[in-house]
């Protein structure tokens, strides 16, 4: 206990081994991975899964300080392992270098204790948050863009992140378009591991049904509960390519020559078009890379059309790089 006993002094013995005998899932092994995964595995969690379908990159080793100049190119999720094993030999860490999909969401989530959002991709947010909601299984989830970033305790009994956020705003900011610093990256991470903690040794009160918000600017933190919040009705939900059925009604939002996998079959529009469009079958699914203009299509869609609507996101040929 020599290497816990100082933590253990606050956890409990009883906390402790929760600690030890916990399976976590880790998705996006990025920027805030960094914090998470040092401070989980130097805490002894016993078990760890780690997606990420990426590879190391130079323009993110600013903020992703898991990683060495002789990572660039690796996976980062079998990097980020092995810089992991030699931490603490306590902790199994499993590297699945894979993306989140839908299709595999509901397989990884229902072997773990806990899941940890690190991808800062709001579409796989909210697939991972109607995992966890579905199977009862508490998600930590976070984001920082910019200055600023919120995380959040979700599920596992408490709300889930549609609950909080059922609607998006009509732009969605990227690290790519807007920047991101190292260390707002890392504060969040942090406290994601933080809530971690908190939820698999059973502290009171518990980080579930609580919002904390990080904004670097004016070096203030803020937050709120939302333990009563209910959840709402519907929702537009995502699916994977390989989920389109043979009758669906299938629109390709992208601009010509973006960027991204093919979409066979797929007819072109631009969002204000769903204004009067009028599906001719029983399902929609509308793609774009993020899933934004795919949100904002089926907001416009459901205000006069009222069969089923699924939403892809696409991503880019190469996936886009977790913070």
């Amino acid at each position: 206990m020599t290497r816990y006993a100082r933590q253990a002094a606050l956890l409990g013995a009883q906390g402790q081994v929760r600690l030890g005998q916990a399976h976590v899932l880790v998705v996006g092994a990025g920027g805030l991975a960094a914090p998470v995964l040092q401070y989980l595995v130097g805490a002894g969690v016993g078990r760890i899964t780690l997606m990420d379908g990426d590879r190391v990159s130079l323009s993110n080793l600013h903020r992703q300080t898991l990683f060495r100049m002789d990572d660039l190119g690796r996976p980062k999720a079998e990097a980020a392992a092995a810089h992991m094993a030699a931490l603490n030999p306590d902790c199994r860490i499993a590297p699945v270098s894979a993306p989140l999909s839908p299709l595999n969401a509901p397989a990884q989530v229902t072997t773990a204790d806990l899941v940890l959002d690190c991808a800062d991709s709001f579409a796989a947010s909210y697939v991972l948050s109607d995992t966890c909601l579905a199977a009862n299984t508490p998600l930590i989830s976070a984001s920082v863009v910019g200055l600023s970033g919120y995380c959040g305790g979700f599920c596992g009994g408490a709300p889930s992140l549609r609950a909080v956020f059922p609607d998006l705003p009509d732009r969605l900011g990227s690290c790519e378009a807007d920047g991101v610093l190292g260390p707002s990256v890392g504060i969040l991470g942090a406290l994601q591991a933080q809530m971690a903690m908190a939820v698999v040794a059973g502290l009171d009160p518990s980080p579930l049904g609580q919002l904390v918000s990080f904004d670097a600017e004016g070096h203030r933190f803020g937050g709120f509960r939302f333990d009563t919040a209910p959840e709402p009705a519907g929702g537009f939900r995502f699916i994977a390519p390989e989920q389109i059925a043979p009758g669906d009604w299938l629109a390709d939002l992208r601009a010509a020559g973006e960027s991204g996998p093919a979409l066979p079959r797929a007819t072109r529009h631009a969002v204000p078009e769903f204004d009067t469009l009028c599906p001719e079958a029983r399902r929609a699914v509308l793609a774009c890379r993020s899933g934004l203009r795919s949100w904002q299509a089926a907001t416009r869609l459901v205000a006069h059309w009222h069969g089923e609507i699924a939403l892809i996101a696409l991503g880019d040929d190469q996936q886009e790089t977790p913070q």
